[in-house]
């Protein structure tokens, strides 16, 4: 079992709540041909999740914020259409 603990946080960003969680890295699984991917933090919108930054060990509140703001402002508020 694993010893990894879920974190969550929220964030208000021009006047939208918005719901963050981080999600345990999975390592690659040969069988089925995934990559393997590292602990993550996921933005919750919709009932779905998309991948936002990579977490880090030690981050700052406030840069964890700052982090999560850029994310929004490229993918979330942009005025270009999601590719």
């Amino acid at each position: 079992m694993s010893s990894y603990k879920t974190q969550q946080h929220r964030l208000v960003h021009r006047g939208r709540p918005f719901h963050f969680v981080s999600y345990e890295g999975q390592a690659a699984d040969m069988k089925r041909q995934t990559a393997a991917v590292p602990p993550t933090w996921y933005v919750m919108l919709a009932g779905k999740r998309w991948a936002v930054v990579t977490q880090a060990a030690e981050v700052e509140p406030a840069e964890l914020e700052r982090q999560f703001a850029v994310w929004l402002d490229e993918n979330v508020f942009s005025a270009a259409p999601a590719a």
